[in-house]
């Protein structure tokens, strides 16, 4: 392949998002849980009334006023329909390739029907990267926890809503030409079908345990089964702190290849954070067993740091680690991610970013320019 073309690949392929999760800062920043703000318990798409009107007037720093009362808001149709969407693109420059382009990321429409009163039916549909996940929910079980059926993305540590993360999706493995990832395995095309089993043990602990075979694959490998248990806690009305853990067992981690690997992976890991006023930190550890090939260990590490500057602009920053196999000495990568996300009216956010990309080179050749810059365009409703 030539160099060029690897380097339009990257390009293209380094910054996909391409499903949108709740952001784990405004959660801690709310002293809130994924389940107040999304039809999803475990984080993402569309968004419930509450995560609706926080996006129309909390967040903004210009929200409508009184002379927009002749305009009625609001994301139903009838009493049991909701409808919503996110869409996203971005104008980016690589250091590597020396010019900018502009490119799509994500498109999704989302569509809930209140079938009863305690149970929904959900689906995600993104146009732009053709990915489709839906499922039926039931608050059933007591303390208003959940059984989901369906197709869904399986609930595994903090739920970025970068999945170029290394502790997410990484870079979807496009920068090793041995077909290894650089990244865990939670990317933005990875869903399962069956069923997760959600246990509220308090007003601020949450279980999950799923079961589910990855959507690409049908019969072609074994089942992911992935547990996470999660703790909220608000201390003194003003410090709001998250901690928990997660473990997940699956087929390996080249399931995207023709020939599916046929080792088995066991990746667990712990995660934590807090948020006083308008300051979070949260991070992440994992490790995989057998992730990139058996007899290996595999670890990624995430820590983001934000600050809200005032009404409608924060600035955020984090640190991603990936380490291949944690035997070997100067095989990890590294990234910085500096940027600020600015929200000037109801439901539009605008999020420029620089992006400072370490990896070790290789003997005899200089060290890769792969830094890049973006601006975000990102509407939803």
């Amino acid at each position: 392949m030539k160099i060029l073309d690897l380097g339009k690949i990257i390009f293209m392929s380094l910054f996909i998002i391409s499903m949108n999760y709740a952001l784990p800062r405004f959660a801690l920043r709310m002293g809130a849980s994924c389940a107040d703000c999304h039809i999803d318990p475990d984080g993402g798409g569309m968004r419930t009334h509450g995560g609706w009107h926080y996006g129309l007037r909390v967040l903004p720093l210009v929200s409508p006023t009184q002379k927009d009362k002749d305009l009625t808001m609001s994301p139903y149709i009838g009493q049991n329909i909701q409808m919503g969407v996110d869409y996203r693109s971005q104008y980016i420059y690589s250091q590597q390739l020396g010019k900018t382009s502009f490119q799509k990321m994500q498109g999704s429409f989302y569509i809930n029907v209140k079938v009863l009163d305690k149970i929904d039916i959900y689906s995600n549909y993104d146009f732009v990267n053709a990915t489709w996940i839906g499922f039926a929910i039931a608050h059933i079980l007591p303390n208003d926890s959940y059984i989901k059926a369906g197709s869904f993305v399986p609930d595994y540590g903090i739920l970025l809503d970068d999945h170029t993360a290394y502790t997410r999706g990484g870079d979807l493995g496009y920068l090793f030409t041995t077909n290894q990832r650089q990244g865990l395995i939670f990317d933005p095309r990875y869903s399962v079908t069956g069923v997760e089993l959600g246990y509220n043990i308090s007003d601020f602990g949450i279980f999950t345990a799923s079961v589910g075979s990855p959507i690409s694959l049908n019969f072609q490998s074994d089942p992911t089964y992935t547990a996470s248990v999660r703790f909220t806690p608000v201390v003194a009305n003003k410090l709001a702190l998250m901690f928990g853990g997660s473990f997940s067992n699956f087929q390996g981690p080249l399931i995207y290849t023709s020939i599916p690997s046929e080792h088995k992976v066991n990746m667990y890991g712990g995660f934590l954070g807090f948020g006083i006023n308008d300051f979070t930190l949260i991070g992440e550890y994992d490790i995989a067993k057998d992730y990139i090939s058996t007899g290996t260990n595999s670890s990624a590490q995430m820590l983001e740091a934000s600050y809200t500057i005032t009404k409608g602009l924060e600035a955020f920053a984090r640190y991603d680690l990936f380490n291949p196999n944690t035997n070997v000495n100067n095989d990890s990568v590294r990234r910085l991610v500096l940027g600020c996300s600015f929200y000037p009216y109801s439901f539009i956010e605008i999020s420029p970013e620089y992006r400072f990309q370490f990896q070790n080179a290789q003997p005899g050749l200089p060290t890769p320019k792969q830094d890049s810059a973006l601006l975000q365009f990102h509407f939803y409703y």
